[in-house]
């Protein structure tokens, strides 16, 4: 049933009463016949006073829950201008702003343009059929009952007499060339628990009650039993707007969520006369309207991904999803969204698309591979962009580049070839490590210098310049001077926020902070790392500054929330806290890092946070069992 109006934040909007600057509007909207993934955040907007919120990866309003939260995209609306209280410096390109989609009940991760929703067409792999060739003639001397094997592979070419026995030689079989192992694979059973909204499945809970508890709206931390360790295996999961993409022991891929621009790699349309069973008509229940094939961890089709095909990691963004195997290639789908709604997924696709031969809006539905990538040994990815790394240290980047998160120059009458991955103006010195925010992205080399480019209207790159600026971006990569004192290890981007951690453990944040994303009272940082907005309020911490009392190995970051992971297996989570995406039972935003327990997590061991729109995951080591 369709449900019910809920108010949330939206990104880019009118101005509150407090700030003529900066606003939080509350937008009603309804759940769309098709959504869009929500999750990172909207594109730049000329009104740099305002501040919306995203709903991509999800925001609502403060002080009430959201009881049913829009599905945004990244890109459903444009992202977030700040206040320009400051005066940027000459040194950052300021971008012309798109226009926002026109705001209409939508998914998340496009401009209001929802997708055509699931093609029912499967594909089928093709083959060569089974043709007996009919053997030659034989000399008088060969005996009559001779057996199949005997005959040749295949009818000869030549026109004329029938060949002879000892005139007919038959071709070698082509081999398949076997491509090498070079990317090392997960193999560690986890335990996965799940907390936040859940209201489109992408808790992967599945669609009813089980052992009483509702698959949606979990305020703290929940084991997903759908995902069990011995039963199913799961050694690494992605996180993305509003779905999430599983990588098991035995090499299966596990999707579930939203599924409206193909983030999922199948089929999820409902079955015709599909309904409810009676053991789920109860009152408490009217609300619960989740589609099974989406709520449910289900594996994509391995046929498309060919024989034997070993995978090494999976990545989420807003509304694709990609998978890297073993030997370096890359296996994509979904699509790519921008300010005016879907972009597409390749160029072939998209040029198709314009020209009215694919109905589609280059959708991807089915995974496909990426022929541009090869000896890839890591992905990235960011709210509608992607980052790909070599073995040699090259980095390719594609998808949408309306913000300079690509590193390279995107010209809107050939848009189509931001689809293809491309290399950028990295300097040529070995790259060890990528990552993105939702519209920037990051690059560590070999000497471990930190490089960023993309949008910075909040300073979330790490570079001060230009923080304030509704339109600022940078254009480049440029080395972010303020990580020299430090030896990144690991670092991740919101919409307008970032986080990182070192290797001797030092927890540093940096970028938008009116919601508390920095994780450190304002009254307790230097004035002279604030930005204020036109009424005195601190919007903006423009250098990475350190968090005290937490020693983190692993770091996330959501649209406004943030998760570190420590040292001693613990979690600590702050900031934005609507539909409980903190998983610390609250909705109102968290100022400092808190530890996350419950009895779900007594005892056991974290090694991995994610954040999503409106939700987060976290994985700890599965117990051993008879080996196991």
């Amino acid at each position: 049933m369709p449900p019910k109006a809920a108010k949330h934040k939206a990104a880019a909007s009118t101005p509150s009463p407090k700030t003529v600057a900066s606003t939080k509007p509350v937008k009603k909207t309804a759940k769309a016949a098709t959504r869009k993934a929500a999750s990172s955040a909207s594109v730049p907007k000329t009104e740099v006073a305002a501040k919306p919120r995203a709903v991509s990866r999800a925001a609502a309003p403060k002080k009430e829950i959201a009881k049913k939260p829009v599905k945004k995209t990244a890109n459903t609306t444009k992202p977030e201008a700040a206040s320009s209280a400051t005066n940027p410096k000459t040194q950052v390109a300021k971008k012309p702003v798109n226009k926002a989609a026109k705001s209409e009940p939508s998914s998340t991760n496009t401009a209001q343009e929802a997708s055509a929703g699931p093609s029912k067409k499967r594909g089928r792999p093709t083959g060569t059929s089974n043709l007996e060739s009919k053997p030659a003639k034989r000399a008088k001397t060969a005996a009559k009952s001779s057996s199949p094997q005997e005959t040749p592979a295949g009818p000869t070419k030549k026109r004329g007499r029938p060949a002879e026995s000892s005139d007919v030689k038959s071709k070698p079989a082509k081999r398949v060339k076997i491509l090498p192992t070079i990317n090392p694979l997960p193999t560690e059973k986890l335990d996965v628990y799940v907390y936040g909204s859940g209201e489109y499945g992408e808790l992967g809970l599945g669609h009813t009650r089980r052992n009483g508890r509702r698959p949606l709206g979990v305020q703290r931390p929940r084991l997903n039993d759908l995902l069990d360790a011995q039963k199913v295996g799961v050694v690494q999961v992605a996180i993305g707007g509003m779905h999430c993409v599983a990588l098991t022991h035995d090499h299966k891929i596990l999707t579930w969520g939203v599924n409206d621009n193909g983030a999922l790699g199948r089929d999820t349309s409902k079955d015709v006369g599909e309904e409810k069973s009676e053991d789920e008509d109860s009152d408490d229940e009217d609300d619960i309207d989740l589609n099974p094939k989406e709520s449910t961890p289900t594996a994509i089709d391995p046929k498309f991904f060919g024989v034997d095909t070993n995978f090494a990691q999976v990545i989420a963004s807003d509304s694709a999803s990609f998978a890297l195997t073993a030997t370096g290639l890359v296996y994509g789908w979904g699509t790519f969204s921008g300010g005016d709604g879907v972009i597409g997924f390749s160029k072939a696709g998209t040029m198709a698309a314009e020209a009215g031969k694919k109905k589609d809006k280059d959708i991807q539905r089915t995974p496909m591979l990426i022929p541009e990538l090869k000896q890839i040994r890591k992905l990235a990815a960011g709210g509608n962009h992607i980052l790909a790394l070599d073995h040699k240290g090259d980095v390719f980047t594609w998808g949408c580049g309306e913000q300079n998160q690509l590193g390279r120059r995107i010209v809107q009458r050939t848009r189509a070839n931001a689809l293809v991955p491309s290399q950028f103006g990295l300097p040529k010195r070995k790259i060890r490590d990528i990552n993105c925010g939702a519209f920037h992205s990051f690059a560590i080399d070999d000497k471990d210098r930190v490089f960023a480019w993309g949008l910075n209207n909040f300073g979330q790159t790490g570079i001060s310049n230009g923080a304030g600026d509704a339109n600022a971006v940078i254009e480049t990569p440029t080395v972010v001077g303020s990580f020299e004192p430090y030896k990144i290890k690991e670092i991740r981007g919101g919409n307008h926020h970032s986080i990182a951690c070192t290797e001797d453990g030092k927890l540093l944040v940096w970028g938008r902070c009116d919601d508390s994303q920095a994780g450190i009272p304002i009254d307790e940082i230097p004035k002279d790392r604030l930005i204020f907005n036109d009424q005195g309020k601190a919007r903006i911490l423009s250098v990475p500054t350190v968090v005290l009392d937490i020693t983190a190995v692993s770091v996330a970051a959501g649209i406004d929330n943030s998760a570190a992971v420590t040292d001693k297996g613990e979690v600590y989570a702050w900031g934005f806290s609507s539909n409980y995406r903190t998983g610390l039972g609250t909705q109102e935003p968290v100022e400092e890092p808190t530890k996350i327990k419950n009895s779900a997590l007594l005892g056991k061991t974290i090694n991995f946070a994610g954040c999503g729109g409106q939700f987060s995951v976290l994985t700890g080591p599965a117990p051993v069992v008879n080996g196991a």
